[in-house]
């Protein structure tokens, strides 16, 4: 379980500045409103709720958040309904990139990512034009700096919990599983109060696009950063080496 892993190229840093973290919030919000209405409030009978407050607790998001998005999404006076959308496309060398929206006006949605693809001299694509180029993986985050286990101890563990692979960085663990283990793995961790600093489940590519043009570099950023700045948008894949 060893090998250079690329997780900070995974999804496309969202850390630029304070606005971020509302943005995580907002997006694990929605999250919790769909698994209440599609399965009611208790998490104990929900585990599609279950597994996103582990994620958005996992993401730093306060418990008081959590609780107030809950108790929002059960109440009468709600009738927001998100619905999930999924977009493929292409940026500057055929770089391949995946949107993933929830949203409650798929017109808009869909009108501002082509908007975000276009401005970035890229192109929306077909259903399945470049998903075929990524793995589904439930991705943990841990940070070397406040992790108390050296290494081969915390790799054991996680194997132990049912993790595929294992890798370490200059700063930080980065723990890999299949989706279907991803919840049980994390709760693993999480009772050993380990220093996770995010964890979902992702989409890495299996190869990696390098762009060497600064106007290129430039359009992809302007894609990336549109598509960051669209509360509609849930996640962002790219395969492109940074």
């Amino acid at each position: 379980m060893s090998g250079h892993s690329k997780f900070s190229n995974i999804k496309h840093k969202k850390e630029k500045n304070d606005a971020a973290k509302g943005k995580i919030f907002t997006r694990f919000g929605r999250e919790i409103a769909v698994a209440v209405k599609e399965g009611g409030a208790d998490p104990n009978n929900n585990s599609r709720l279950k597994d996103i407050i582990a994620k958005a607790k996992a993401n730093n998001m306060p418990n008081d958040t959590i609780e107030r998005s809950i108790k929002k999404a059960a109440g009468e006076g709600d009738t927001t309904t998100y619905v999930r959308a999924t977009y493929e496309g292409y940026g500057p060398k055929g770089t391949a990139i995946i949107v993933e929206t929830l949203t409650d006006n798929k017109n808009r949605t869909a009108s501002n990512v082509r908007n975000a693809f276009t401005k970035g001299g890229g192109s929306v694509g077909t259903q399945g034009c470049v998903s075929f180029m990524f793995d589904e993986k439930g991705q943990i985050i841990i940070d070397k700096e406040d992790c108390d286990y050296d290494a081969e101890t915390l790799m054991m563990m996680a194997v132990e919990a049912g993790a595929d692979d294992f890798s370490e960085e200059d700063d930080s663990y980065e723990i890999l599983t299949a989706p279907e283990d991803f919840s049980a793995v994390l709760e693993a961790l999480q009772a050993e109060n380990l220093p996770i600093t995010s964890a979902d489940v992702t989409m890495i590519p299996q190869t990696w696009v390098e762009l060497t043009d600064e106007t290129d570099i430039k359009m992809m950023n302007r894609t990336l950063d549109l598509l960051d700045d669209d509360d509609d948008v849930q996640n962002v894949y790219h395969n492109w080496d940074e």
